[in-house]
């Protein structure tokens, strides 16, 4: 994916980060503001190759998120959500799919979730106009998973114990072994500067 000419890319906060673990709060203001807010928030989406993004995914605690996803016809939409209200079919109505979900922030980690395959959210555009996004297939589950983010809440935090702990023990040594790669690279080069 392409980054769009506005909006600067800023970095991805990663779990464990506490400003992913607590809900975000409403935003009051639809100003400059927001729109610069807006504007890097699909910047740095796009710079990480995602198809959606919370605001406290990049360190800001506000109740605002921005995607561009498929639906189930494979038609890609695009927008932002500001303090959404996730709706989700009945449980008599409720279809649940089962998909490999991951995060921007857990990189590389990926596991099955089931979720509803229908979801409406009702917020604000970055105006403050009222809108409503309904959502089936990736849409509705990006929808859930941007949604939960601003609760505080991250996929794996949906997951059994277990399951959970395999994959953030995954990620740790994903990283670790990140670090040490980066520190070999930079222990050649400061050999060969000498």
């Amino acid at each position: 994916m392409e980054a769009s000419g506005e909006g600067t890319a800023r970095q991805i906060t990663f779990v464990g980060e506490p400003v992913l673990h607590r809900p975000c709060e409403d935003v009051t203001g639809f100003d400059e503001e927001l729109a610069v807010l807006v504007a890097d928030m699909f910047a740095s989406m796009y710079a990480a190759e995602g198809v959606g993004l919370a605001a406290n995914q990049i360190g800001v605690p506000l109740r605002v998120f921005v995607y561009d996803c498929p639906d189930e016809t494979e038609e890609y939409r695009k927008g932002v959500v500001v303090n959404p209200t996730l709706v989700l079919p009945g449980h008599g109505e409720r279809n649940l799919d089962e998909y490999d979900e991951g995060c921007l922030s857990v990189p590389g980690q990926r596991a099955g979730l089931a979720r509803p395959d229908r979801a409406v959210v009702h917020g604000f555009d970055v105006t403050g106009a009222p809108i409503t996004v309904e959502g089936t297939g990736l849409l509705a589950r990006c929808l859930q998973h941007e949604t939960d983010h601003l609760d505080g809440m991250l996929y794996i935090d949906r997951l059994p114990a277990e399951r959970r702990q395999q994959l953030l023990a995954a990620y740790e040594a994903a990283k670790e072994a990140a670090g040490e790669v980066a520190g070999e690279a930079a222990d050649k080069q400061a050999s060969a500067a000498e």
